[in-house]
């Protein structure tokens, strides 16, 4: 591993919660045991294309909690908790504006409805969900779905790549 592969992880290691910090978390108690499983801290291709799914998904359909949902999800799917927990963060605070207006393009496009502009700030939050919600939660559903796929054969695809890049550098 080259120095800079190694710093990457390295920092990436020091963000991502340790499982005793995953076990104690007062929402995960009840699957707290489930949670020490090695399998699910392992890096396997299977796990991590799993785990990179499952964050995908929650990253686009819960707009709080995902971390948690994510790691839940993890011990039911036998998915890697660490990938998964990485994923969550393609939805942050400084991100989800730009999501959740490519989700509102996106799901008027889909369903054909001209785009809706936007209302002085004095309507109430019910007229604005009734305008822009429907779109951009189909948006963020097809987000999470294809996202989710395309993050499972993306890992297994790159993970095979690696496999036989390292044959035949052996040969």
């Amino acid at each position: 591993m080259n120095g800079s592969t190694a710093d990457w992880a390295d920092r990436l290691r020091k963000l991502l919660p340790s499982r005793t910090a995953v076990t104690t978390h007062p929402w995960l108690q009840p699957i707290a045991t489930r949670l020490l499983d090695p399998h699910l801290w392992r890096l396997q291709h299977e796990s991590v294309a799993r785990g990179v799914a499952v964050g995908t998904f929650w990253a686009f359909v819960i707009p709080v909690a995902q971390i948690v949902v994510a790691t839940a999800h993890c011990t039911w799917w036998r998915a890697n908790i660490p990938a998964a927990v990485a994923m969550t963060m393609v939805t942050n605070p400084l991100t989800i504006g730009f999501w959740l207006w490519l989700a509102y393009q996106s799901g008027v496009f889909v369903l054909g409805e001209p785009m809706v502009a936007a209302e002085s700030p004095g309507t109430g939050t019910l007229a604005w969900v009734a305008e822009f919600g429907w779109p951009t939660v189909l948006g963020m559903g097809m987000f999470a779905m294809g996202g989710a796929a395309a993050g499972y054969l993306s890992v297994k695809l790159v993970w095979r790549l690696r496999v036989i890049i390292k044959r035949r550098r052996y040969r």
